[in-house]
């Protein structure tokens, strides 16, 4: 077990539920590989889950997400060179996690480009990820020993 898994087994029902809404939330989202791991990404920064964003990166990336765009994140910048539906995701986690609601602009806005399921998609991995941070955070995972933390 790793990452938040050998933590959340001190409570076995618990982590059984985390484990699955995190099966489906990473396999079953209407959402592409490369938005919903850009969703993950914006949340492990957004929280400083530095194993988080070590476990996802490389999937983001392998999504088709520019690396420049990973590295902006990072550095806590709002990235460049977004395409506009990645820019719809950064606008719509980074509000959400900063004032913990969207006004109905960027929510109509967010609706138009990814439909109501694909809404309720990046609220349900952004919502799943900060449990994830949490659980990494408070249980002080440490990165893999050589593994250079990302900010």
């Amino acid at each position: 077990m790793r990452g938040p898994f050998a933590v959340l087994l001190r409570s076995p029902e618990l982590a059984d539920r985390v484990q699955k809404l995190g099966e489906h939330l990473r396999f079953n989202s209407t959402l592409p590989a490369r938005l919903n791991e850009f969703a993950i990404l914006i949340n492990a920064r957004f929280w400083g889950s530095k194993y988080e964003w070590y476990a996802h990166r490389p999937l983001a990336l392998k999504g088709g997400l520019a690396e420049s765009i990973a590295d902006d994140v990072a550095n806590g910048r709002r990235p460049a060179g977004m395409k506009d539906d990645e820019a719809l995701v950064f606008d719509f986690c980074s509000v959400l996690h900063r004032q913990h609601f969207v006004d109905d602009a960027l929510f109509q806005r967010a609706v138009s480009a990814l439909g109501e399921q694909g809404v309720v998609d990046l609220i349900g991995v952004s919502g799943y990820y900060t449990l994830v941070s949490m659980v990494l955070n408070v249980a002080e995972v440490p990165l893999p020993a050589g593994v250079a933390s990302p900010w």
